[in-house]
């Protein structure tokens, strides 16, 4: 009898796949340099992958995850640019950035307004604000008081790259929170069943305020290494696919949208093979525009995937998320 592989395992399988024939298709693909490289330029996806699955987990969706991040750093840039220390402009722009995340929960959790619907509104929000009243060009630029940060992008320990052992160590510290903790283990709970969890006793409303919070917070970190990594910070990224790249991780992986299902481990997977993908088309030289193709195209087979292996209840439809 064949075993039944779950999502997660074929979308592993199929990195692994990917990545052979891409090896034996391209030269240089399997160098120890390329890997490294390969596994760095998708850190910063992979770390916003565990803020949103986090939320997803929970019976959610952080549609202004990416904008939240790319307003907030980019302030703090500018901050640090007309004089203030870094470390207090780094705390001040970081409790703006966990305020919006727990207005966030509060509007889907008090206010009850469906999470797609608050958090796009939301993302629209914080981008005209900050272009608004907290900056007046797209691009802030690395100043030199800054400097320190760029120890997140070219520094290394033992020869691994700062960015990838951010990633790791995000990885484990969610994967920890959601095994081992008593608010990870009703963030589950909520995820799968809300009414339930809310019969049990658990604080169903401060639960789901802590995920936007903590995707909140996960983002800004994954700010801080996209700032560093090209010493600037592009408010235009609000306004780009790249939360669609963020929920492509994590639905790949294998983290139902039904809420409850799935763990850090998926987005990890999730993220290989986009990771794998990604790389494997910029030495190929498929045009960008291609490349959004391919993955709206995987975008939409994943979801598909899994309305099929996570169908909504009627609970879910309920709530009105996706």
């Amino acid at each position: 009898m064949i075993p039944r592989l779950s999502q997660e395992q074929i979308v592993f399988a199929l990195a692994v796949l990917l990545c052979a024939g891409f090896a034996l298709s391209l030269p240089g693909f399997l160098t120890g340099d390329n890997i490294l490289n390969l596994i760095r330029s998708v850190s910063i996806l992979g770390i916003l992958g565990v803020a949103m699955g986090l939320v997803v987990i929970g019976r959610g969706i952080d549609l202004s995850l990416v904008a939240l991040m790319a307003v907030s750093v980019a302030w703090m840039l500018n901050l640090v640019t007309a004089g203030m220390p870094l470390a207090q402009a780094i705390v001040l722009t970081l409790a703006f950035s966990l305020a919006v995340g727990a207005i966030n929960g509060w509007l889907i959790a008090y206010a009850e307004i469906p999470a797609i619907f608050a958090t796009l509104a939301m993302g629209t929000l914080i981008y005209g604000f900050g272009r608004y009243f907290l900056f007046s060009l797209d691009v802030a630029y690395l100043p030199p008081g800054a400097a320190p940060i760029l120890w997140l992008s070219q520094g290394s320990v033992l020869g691994i790259p700062v960015p990838i052992l951010t990633f790791a160590a995000i990885c484990l510290a969610a994967h920890l929170f959601l095994r081992y903790t008593v608010w990870g283990r009703y963030l589950r709970a909520v995820g799968d069943n809300l009414a339930a969890a809310r019969i049990t006793g658990i604080p169903t409303r401060p639960v789901i305020v802590l995920q936007y919070v903590l995707s909140a917070a996960i983002g800004y970190l994954a700010g801080l290494v996209t700032a560093a990594s090209v010493a600037s910070m592009n408010t235009r990224l609000a306004l780009s696919t790249y939360v669609y790249d963020v929920i492509l991780v994590v639905v790949l992986g294998g983290i139902g949208l039904s809420g409850g299902k799935g763990g850090i481990r998926n987005v990890i997977v999730g993220t290989l093979l986009i990771g794998v993908l990604l790389n494997g088309m910029t030495i190929m030289d498929i045009q960008y525009t291609i490349q959004n193709v391919i993955k709206g195209a995987l975008l939409l087979a994943a979801i598909m995937i899994d309305t099929i292996v996570n169908p909504r209840d009627e609970q879910t439809a309920q709530q009105g998320d996706i």
